[in-house]
């Protein structure tokens, strides 16, 4: 037997539809899994075309670096779940599902939102900027659905950090086993010239 929404979908005043709680919330409660389409990224790519839209796509969830979920077939009712820069929920993968759960105490009629946090390229057009624009108007919205850039720099800076230990580890390793190899080709001169061989 499937457990009832805790939720039911509304018009929002943030954007299109949203959901709203119908009961008291507790803080911790999973609300509901994501459903949708399983796909590669490619596929994903394919259907919606960025460029052409004027409004970005909210339907879509990456799993993993292969896999987004399409919502927009074989979703349910969590793909109405708007986005909010201070949101009262958040999404979970665990096993390769997605999973809606409660970051706090939500009242009865309070609409429910995650923070989408879409990861950036660092090669954001004006346009994209716009497309992806927040209206969740809470006091610390940053204006967009996008990971704040505080978050991607960090991730940029993890990134580079962690291929500046790898190459060094890798240097490290050149090193001893130049070495090793010259320790050898010496004791190997050093064994012919004590046996004249």
């Amino acid at each position: 037997m499937t457990k009832p929404l805790a939720f039911q979908v509304l018009d929002s005043p943030i954007s299109g539809r949203g959901a709203f709680a119908i009961r008291a919330i507790k803080k911790g409660e999973r609300l509901v899994e994501y459903t949708g389409e399983r796909i590669p990224h490619p596929v994903a790519d394919e259907r919606y075309d960025d460029d052409a839209m004027d409004e970005h796509h909210t339907f879509l969830f990456t799993v993993s670096s292969r896999t987004v979920l399409d919502a927009s077939r074989g979703g349910n009712e969590a793909r109405f779940i708007n986005h909010s820069c201070a949101p009262n929920c958040e999404s979970e993968i665990e096993k390769g599902r997605v999973y809606i759960f409660a970051l706090r105490d939500i009242k009865d009629g309070e609409e429910l939102h995650y923070d989408y946090a879409y990861e950036r390229s660092g090669e954001e057009t004006e346009r994209e900027e716009a497309q992806y624009r927040c209206r969740c108007g809470t006091k610390i919205c940053r204006g967009s659905i996008m990971e704040p850039r505080a978050d991607y720099e960090k991730r940029v800076r993890t990134k580079k950090r962690k291929l500046t230990l790898a190459r060094r580890e890798r240097d490290k390793a050149k090193d001893l086993y130049a070495l090793s190899h010259a320790t050898r080709r010496s004791v190997t001169k050093a064994k012919k010239k004590a046996t004249g061989r």
